[in-house]
């Protein structure tokens, strides 16, 4: 099996059977903030999209990019497609000029052609990606690739119970825009940034602990931040509070965890997968056999395999010379960027009378999530000329858009009239997927993160927000019966927010747990969230005669 990097969480699997590109991502995305970063536009993409099959994750613009999908990709490729709750994804493809699709079953295995195996695991509430992220699980002659990009299932047990993974891949990097924007003194930004930071690379060698893989590959990030106004977002300036580390960083954090079969992609860059034949090692002095069957009286042997990989230029090297990579890409994606930022003034737009014709309407069918956020949002919309300031409030409870008074706020967002204009012209519905991670605002909240705030403002079209809060009646109903014992509590196994395993990712330090895969933090006397509203934990202290 061969893998090319065509860069971010992008790939191209090879095999005798066909081949598979995933997520092609090379046009600028979020209103012109993130690129790729090592840059991919000068790959030889006729080639390397004249493919038999395409994968695209989800929505997110690093993944979908539709410019680059209709001008490369061969429409004749099959869509492999995750089992999603709206059709938002096949409609945009079909849009494209794609018309064969897969219609895959979460979870299940799907054979293809001359042997190929894929399965692809969705997850589908409401703050996963654009409602919904994905992995792709690949299998062809007793080789297994997880192609996991930037997914956050709970757990990777259904993948391990199909056999040895042999390549995982997987994000370690950050992909949002906090605590970047918050208006925070700089120490405190930097606190809260290195804790992010550490929190990224723990769910990282968990994720790689689940299944031990012989190789693992770095993915799905950093991006890049080529204009002006955002390259202190990049990692060049020596900030242990950034949460965009390369991929060379990686390979230095996963060496002092004991790591090291980590192997990088740059764009270009191949990896040629060979399985070991039967009996030609063993693995903790157990003989290696194909994996196909079990040996009689004992479980599966897992047969291991090797790599060799080839780069365009070295990695070390590479990343040595990082600033420079950067600085050339500013200079030359400059006129890309500002054909962007002319295109995003719409000054026509009634911006607060359109924003209550759209969202006035969802306000009154929202009943969880506006009942989540529990306060009312203002935007301060910034003049073209920087002096005039526009606040439109968008009242929660009270169900209206209406100018902002002197009033209390849950969250404020600062940002340019521009980019709320576009958004209406464009009539986008995800407004997380768009201009938050921009990065191009400020914000300020009262309170704790809300994550009810974001997921509205994720789902501004009637599908999906009856989708969203179809999914948020359900959740609120399902009773977690199973309790855990950690430390010196009992707790429920799952973390209220996702559902997370507390039994692997849940680590209790006095009377407090965190659960490490999204970063949450609960006081376990009281069961209140501490990093979050509307989630309490249910938990209760192990009398002292229990534990004797």
């Amino acid at each position: 099996m061969r893998i090319t990097g065509t860069g971010h969480a992008s790939m191209r699997i090879d095999t005798s059977a066909g081949s598979i590109l995933c997520d092609p991502w090379v046009n600028p995305a979020f209103f012109a903030s993130w690129f790729p970063f090592p840059d991919n536009s000068q790959l030889d993409w006729e080639t390397l999209g004249d493919v038999d099959y395409l994968y695209v994750s989800h929505l997110h613009r690093d993944h979908f990019d539709a410019a680059h999908l209709k001008r490369y990709i061969n429409k004749k490729a099959t869509v492999l497609l995750p089992e999603y709750p709206t059709s938002q994804l096949e409609d945009e493809l079909r849009e494209l000029g794609f018309t064969s699709f897969l219609r895959t079953k979460s979870d299940e295995v799907h054979e293809l052609d001359g042997g190929l195996k894929i399965m692809i695991q969705a997850l589908i509430s409401p703050t996963d990606g654009p409602i919904g992220d994905s992995s792709l699980w690949v299998e062809h002659e007793g080789i297994r690739v997880l192609n996991q990009n930037d997914a956050r299932p709970s757990d990777l047990s259904r993948f391990a119970e199909l056999g040895h993974v042999h390549a995982h891949m997987l994000q370690f990097s950050g992909a949002i825009w906090y605590p970047m924007v918050y208006e925070l003194p700089s120490a405190a930004k930097t606190a809260f940034g290195k804790q992010k930071r550490d929190r990224q690379f723990d769910r990282t060698w968990r994720y790689i602990d689940d299944l031990k893989a012989d190789h693992v590959f770095p993915i799905a990030g950093p991006p890049c931040f080529l204009d002006d106004e955002l390259w202190q977002f990049n990692d060049i300036h020596g900030d242990e509070g950034n949460i965009f580390p390369d991929q060379s960083v990686f390979l230095t954090e996963y060496a002092k965890v004991g790591g090291t079969n980590g192997v990088v992609l740059l764009p270009g860059s191949v990896s040629e997968l060979t399985l070991h034949a039967a009996g030609a090692e063993t693995i903790t002095g157990v003989p290696v056999h194909d994996g196909t069957e079990p040996p009689v009286g004992g479980a599966p042997e897992v047969v291991r395999t090797s790599i060799e990989t080839t780069h365009p230029t070295p990695v070390d090297e590479f990343f040595a010379n990082k600033k420079a990579h950067l600085e050339e890409m500013r200079e030359r994606k400059a006129p890309i960027i500002a054909a962007e930022k002319a295109s995003w003034r719409h000054p026509e737009i009634d911006v607060l009378g359109e924003l209550k014709k759209r969202i006035e309407p969802l306000l009154e069918e929202s009943i969880y999530m506006a009942k989540g956020v529990g306060g009312p949002v203002r935007f301060d919309l910034v003049s073209y000329d920087g002096d005039a300031v526009e606040s439109i409030l968008v009242d929660f409870p009270n169900k209206q858009v209406r100018p902002a008074a002197d009033e209390k706020v849950r969250y404020r967002f600062r940002m340019q009239r521009e980019l709320i204009e576009h958004l209406i012209f464009i009539n986008e519905g995800d407004w997380v997927n768009s201009v938050f991670l921009s990065c191009r605002f400020s914000a300020a909240r009262i309170g704790q993160y809300n994550e009810f705030v974001y997921a509205f403002f994720k789902c501004l079209s009637e599908e999906r927000l009856q989708y969203a809060e179809g999914w948020y009646d359900e959740h609120e109903k399902a009773v977690d019966a199973e309790d855990i014992h950690m430390g010196d509590w009992t707790v429920q196994r799952r973390c209220p927010h996702l559902k997370a395993d507390l039994s692997r990712f849940g680590i209790v330090e006095g009377n407090q747990l965190t659960c490490q895969l999204h970063g949450w933090k609960f006081d376990l006397p009281s069961g209140r969230c501490l990093t979050s509203v509307g989630h309490k934990i249910r938990a209760e202290k192990i009398a002292a005669e229990a534990k004797s």
